[in-house]
Protein backbone atom coordinates (compact mmCIF):
# COMPACT_ATOMS: atom_id res chain seq x y z
CA UNK A 1 0.00 0.00 0.00
CA UNK A 2 1.09 3.29 -0.88
CA UNK A 3 0.07 6.94 0.59
CA UNK A 4 1.85 9.49 -1.88
CA UNK A 5 1.15 13.21 -1.38
CA UNK A 6 3.40 14.89 -4.01
CA UNK A 7 2.26 18.18 -3.67
CA UNK A 8 1.40 18.98 0.04
CA UNK A 9 -0.83 20.49 1.17
CA UNK A 10 -2.49 21.43 -1.94
CA UNK A 11 -2.88 18.18 -3.67
CA UNK A 12 -3.26 14.60 -2.32
CA UNK A 13 -3.16 11.58 -4.17
CA UNK A 14 -4.24 8.62 -2.95
CA UNK A 15 -2.51 4.90 -4.35
CA UNK A 16 -3.69 2.20 -2.17
CA UNK A 17 -5.90 -1.23 -1.84
CA UNK A 18 -7.16 -2.24 0.87
CA UNK A 19 -9.34 -5.38 1.62
CA UNK A 20 -9.61 -5.13 5.28
CA UNK A 21 -12.54 -2.16 6.83
CA UNK A 22 -10.54 -1.61 10.08
CA UNK A 23 -6.72 -1.54 8.38
CA UNK A 24 -8.64 0.93 5.88
CA UNK A 25 -9.82 3.14 9.20
CA UNK A 26 -6.67 3.14 10.61
CA UNK A 27 -4.34 4.23 7.66
CA UNK A 28 -6.54 7.08 6.52
CA UNK A 29 -6.88 8.26 10.06
CA UNK A 30 -3.10 7.87 10.42
CA UNK A 31 -2.67 9.26 7.11
CA UNK A 32 -5.05 12.56 7.58
CA UNK A 33 -2.63 13.01 10.91
CA UNK A 34 0.26 13.48 9.11
CA UNK A 35 -1.18 15.66 6.97
CA UNK A 36 -2.65 17.64 9.84
CA UNK A 37 0.88 17.88 11.74
CA UNK A 38 2.64 18.70 8.72
CA UNK A 39 0.00 21.31 8.00
CA UNK A 40 0.21 22.79 11.46
CA UNK A 41 4.38 23.07 11.63
CA UNK A 42 4.74 24.46 7.97
CA UNK A 43 4.72 27.99 8.67
CA UNK A 44 2.40 30.30 11.42
CA UNK A 45 -1.11 31.49 10.94
CA UNK A 46 -4.16 32.47 12.52
CA UNK A 47 -5.43 29.89 15.05
CA UNK A 48 -8.88 30.40 13.16
CA UNK A 49 -7.33 30.14 9.49
CA UNK A 50 -5.41 26.41 11.39
CA UNK A 51 -8.75 24.61 12.53
CA UNK A 52 -9.98 25.72 8.92
CA UNK A 53 -7.26 24.71 6.80
CA UNK A 54 -6.97 21.30 8.85
CA UNK A 55 -10.62 20.76 9.05
CA UNK A 56 -10.85 21.09 5.35
CA UNK A 57 -7.66 19.52 3.97
CA UNK A 58 -8.38 16.44 6.03
CA UNK A 59 -11.83 16.04 4.94
CA UNK A 60 -10.75 16.53 1.57
CA UNK A 61 -8.50 13.17 2.04
CA UNK A 62 -10.73 11.41 3.53
CA UNK A 63 -13.48 11.91 1.05
CA UNK A 64 -11.60 11.63 -2.17
CA UNK A 65 -10.19 8.36 -0.63
CA UNK A 66 -13.18 6.91 0.52
CA UNK A 67 -14.99 7.60 -2.83
CA UNK A 68 -11.59 5.78 -4.46
CA UNK A 69 -11.21 2.62 -2.39
CA UNK A 70 -14.89 2.23 -1.37
CA UNK A 71 -17.24 4.27 -4.12
CA UNK A 72 -20.32 2.17 -3.35
CA UNK A 73 -20.38 3.63 0.38
CA UNK A 74 -21.99 6.23 1.74
CA UNK A 75 -20.09 8.98 3.83
CA UNK A 76 -20.96 11.38 6.70
CA UNK A 77 -18.47 13.91 7.76
CA UNK A 78 -18.43 16.63 9.89
CA UNK A 79 -17.03 18.81 7.35
CA UNK A 80 -19.19 17.77 4.01
CA UNK A 81 -22.75 18.35 3.27
CA UNK A 82 -25.24 15.41 4.40
CA UNK A 83 -26.28 13.16 1.93
CA UNK A 84 -29.90 12.02 2.60
CA UNK A 85 -28.98 8.46 0.41
CA UNK A 86 -26.91 7.67 3.30
CA UNK A 87 -29.92 6.63 5.27
CA UNK A 88 -30.91 3.91 3.17
CA UNK A 89 -27.23 2.83 2.36
CA UNK A 90 -26.21 -0.49 4.06
CA UNK A 91 -22.37 1.22 4.45
CA UNK A 92 -22.16 4.36 6.28
CA UNK A 93 -17.99 5.90 6.84
CA UNK A 94 -18.74 8.10 9.82
CA UNK A 95 -15.67 10.48 10.23
CA UNK A 96 -14.64 13.52 11.82
CA UNK A 97 -11.90 15.13 9.54
CA UNK A 98 -10.53 16.66 13.08
CA UNK A 99 -11.94 16.20 16.47
CA UNK A 100 -10.75 19.49 18.86
CA UNK A 101 -10.08 22.04 16.35
CA UNK A 102 -9.52 24.14 19.16
CA UNK A 103 -6.82 21.84 20.83
CA UNK A 104 -5.25 21.67 17.33
CA UNK A 105 -4.82 25.46 16.69
CA UNK A 106 -3.31 25.49 20.39
CA UNK A 107 0.80 23.98 19.22
CA UNK A 108 1.37 23.44 23.07
CA UNK A 109 -1.52 21.06 22.95
CA UNK A 110 -1.96 16.93 21.59
CA UNK A 111 -5.43 16.30 23.04
CA UNK A 112 -7.07 16.05 19.23
CA UNK A 113 -7.91 13.16 17.13
CA UNK A 114 -9.25 11.92 13.77
CA UNK A 115 -11.99 9.32 13.61
CA UNK A 116 -12.51 7.34 10.89
CA UNK A 117 -15.48 4.82 11.29
CA UNK A 118 -18.09 2.37 9.19
CA UNK A 119 -21.27 1.30 10.38
CA UNK A 120 -22.85 -1.66 8.23
CA UNK A 121 -26.30 -2.80 8.32
CA UNK A 122 -27.23 -1.09 11.65
CA UNK A 123 -23.87 -1.05 13.94
CA UNK A 124 -21.04 0.16 13.88
CA UNK A 125 -18.22 -2.54 12.57
CA UNK A 126 -14.86 -0.77 12.61
CA UNK A 127 -13.21 2.16 13.26
CA UNK A 128 -9.91 3.55 14.12
CA UNK A 129 -8.91 6.87 15.91
CA UNK A 130 -5.74 8.52 15.52
CA UNK A 131 -3.84 10.53 18.13
CA UNK A 132 -1.38 12.52 15.93
CA UNK A 133 0.05 14.44 18.80
CA UNK A 134 0.59 11.66 20.93
CA UNK A 135 2.15 9.40 18.30
CA UNK A 136 -0.48 6.02 18.15
CA UNK A 137 -3.40 4.96 16.55
CA UNK A 138 -5.95 2.76 17.72
CA UNK A 139 -8.81 0.89 16.12
CA UNK A 140 -11.50 -1.20 17.04
CA UNK A 141 -9.37 -4.57 15.93
CA UNK A 142 -6.27 -4.17 18.49
CA UNK A 143 -6.75 -2.22 20.90
CA UNK A 144 -4.72 -2.05 23.97
CA UNK A 145 -5.06 -4.36 26.76
CA UNK A 146 -6.68 -2.65 29.58
CA UNK A 147 -4.67 -1.80 32.60
CA UNK A 148 -5.25 -2.09 36.18
CA UNK A 149 -7.78 0.65 37.14
CA UNK A 150 -7.10 3.34 39.72
CA UNK A 151 -8.00 2.77 42.83
CA UNK A 152 -9.38 6.72 42.71
CA UNK A 153 -11.08 6.64 39.78
CA UNK A 154 -10.99 9.58 37.02
CA UNK A 155 -13.86 10.39 35.04
CA UNK A 156 -12.52 13.13 31.56
CA UNK A 157 -15.18 16.00 31.28
CA UNK A 158 -14.78 18.43 28.49
CA UNK A 159 -12.71 21.71 28.66
CA UNK A 160 -15.42 24.12 28.08
CA UNK A 161 -18.85 21.94 28.68
CA UNK A 162 -18.44 19.58 31.79
CA UNK A 163 -22.03 17.93 32.36
CA UNK A 164 -23.86 20.33 35.23
CA UNK A 165 -23.80 17.16 37.32
CA UNK A 166 -20.42 15.99 36.95
CA UNK A 167 -18.77 17.02 40.27
CA UNK A 168 -22.37 15.18 41.98
CA UNK A 169 -21.38 12.10 40.67
CA UNK A 170 -17.48 12.57 41.09
CA UNK A 171 -18.32 13.35 44.84
CA UNK A 172 -20.72 10.30 45.13
CA UNK A 173 -17.82 7.58 43.57
CA UNK A 174 -14.77 9.45 45.02
CA UNK A 175 -14.08 10.17 42.20
CA UNK A 176 -11.35 12.93 40.35
CA UNK A 177 -12.56 15.05 37.23
CA UNK A 178 -10.12 15.86 34.86
CA UNK A 179 -10.82 18.41 31.81
CA UNK A 180 -9.30 17.39 28.29
CA UNK A 181 -10.26 18.58 24.73
CA UNK A 182 -11.52 16.51 22.12
CA UNK A 183 -13.87 13.36 22.59
CA UNK A 184 -11.41 11.08 20.66
CA UNK A 185 -8.75 12.10 22.88
CA UNK A 186 -10.96 11.38 26.16
CA UNK A 187 -12.30 8.29 24.84
CA UNK A 188 -8.86 6.84 24.02
CA UNK A 189 -7.19 7.68 27.43
CA UNK A 190 -9.82 5.93 29.17
CA UNK A 191 -9.30 2.50 26.42
CA UNK A 192 -4.92 3.72 26.88
CA UNK A 193 -5.88 3.30 30.95
CA UNK A 194 -5.10 6.67 31.58
CA UNK A 195 -8.79 7.20 33.12
CA UNK A 196 -11.56 4.97 33.69
CA UNK A 197 -14.60 7.22 32.43
CA UNK A 198 -15.20 9.93 30.05
CA UNK A 199 -18.85 11.42 30.58
CA UNK A 200 -20.06 14.22 28.60
CA UNK A 201 -23.65 16.13 28.36
CA UNK A 202 -24.73 18.60 26.27
CA UNK A 203 -24.86 18.10 22.83
CA UNK A 204 -22.43 15.85 20.21
CA UNK A 205 -22.77 14.50 17.01
CA UNK A 206 -22.31 11.12 15.17
CA UNK A 207 -18.92 12.23 13.98
CA UNK A 208 -18.44 13.13 17.60
CA UNK A 209 -18.24 9.66 18.93
CA UNK A 210 -18.75 6.52 15.85
CA UNK A 211 -15.05 5.43 15.98
CA UNK A 212 -14.20 6.55 19.54
CA UNK A 213 -17.28 3.81 20.74
CA UNK A 214 -16.37 1.19 18.35
CA UNK A 215 -12.29 1.31 19.21
CA UNK A 216 -13.68 1.73 23.34
CA UNK A 217 -16.45 -1.33 22.68
CA UNK A 218 -13.31 -3.44 21.13
CA UNK A 219 -11.33 -2.67 23.53
CA UNK A 220 -14.15 -4.19 26.30
CA UNK A 221 -15.20 -0.90 27.98
CA UNK A 222 -18.89 0.03 28.45
CA UNK A 223 -20.67 2.62 25.98
CA UNK A 224 -24.15 4.15 26.07
CA UNK A 225 -25.99 7.08 26.78
CA UNK A 226 -25.91 8.63 30.17
CA UNK A 227 -29.31 7.40 31.28
CA UNK A 228 -28.00 3.75 30.21
CA UNK A 229 -29.91 3.34 26.39
CA UNK A 230 -27.80 2.37 23.43
CA UNK A 231 -26.20 4.55 21.38
CA UNK A 232 -27.80 4.56 17.47
CA UNK A 233 -26.11 5.82 14.42
CA UNK A 234 -26.32 6.81 11.06
CA UNK A 235 -29.73 8.55 12.08
CA UNK A 236 -31.64 11.07 10.44
CA UNK A 237 -30.18 14.00 12.66
CA UNK A 238 -26.87 12.62 13.47
CA UNK A 239 -27.21 14.42 16.81
CA UNK A 240 -26.08 13.32 19.90
CA UNK A 241 -27.47 14.56 23.60
CA UNK A 242 -24.45 12.42 25.66
CA UNK A 243 -22.24 10.08 25.96
CA UNK A 244 -20.74 7.49 28.75
CA UNK A 245 -17.64 5.71 27.64
CA UNK A 246 -15.98 3.93 30.90
CA UNK A 247 -14.69 0.73 32.19
CA UNK A 248 -17.74 -2.36 32.52
CA UNK A 249 -17.47 -2.44 36.10
CA UNK A 250 -17.87 0.82 36.55
CA UNK A 251 -20.79 1.51 34.29
CA UNK A 252 -23.69 0.71 36.93
CA UNK A 253 -22.22 2.70 39.91
CA UNK A 254 -21.58 5.78 37.74
CA UNK A 255 -25.21 5.32 36.00
CA UNK A 256 -26.78 5.47 39.17
CA UNK A 257 -24.74 8.27 40.20
CA UNK A 258 -26.19 10.08 37.22
CA UNK A 259 -29.45 9.50 37.79
CA UNK A 260 -29.26 10.61 41.45
CA UNK A 261 -27.75 14.24 40.11
CA UNK A 262 -29.54 15.06 37.50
Amino acid sequence: MTLSEPDFPDTVAVRMTCDSDVELARLLATHAGVILLRLRTRKPMPASRLKADGDRRSHDFLTAALAKLRPADAVLSEEGADDAARLSARRVWIVDPLDGTREYSELDRDDWAIHVALWEDGELVAGAVALPGLGPTLTSEQPPQLRPAAAKPRILVSRSRPPAYAEAVAEKLGAELLPMGSAGAKAMAVVRGQAEAYLHDGGQYEWDSAAPVVVARGAGLHTSRVDGSPLSYNNPNPYQPDLLICRPELATPILSAIAASK
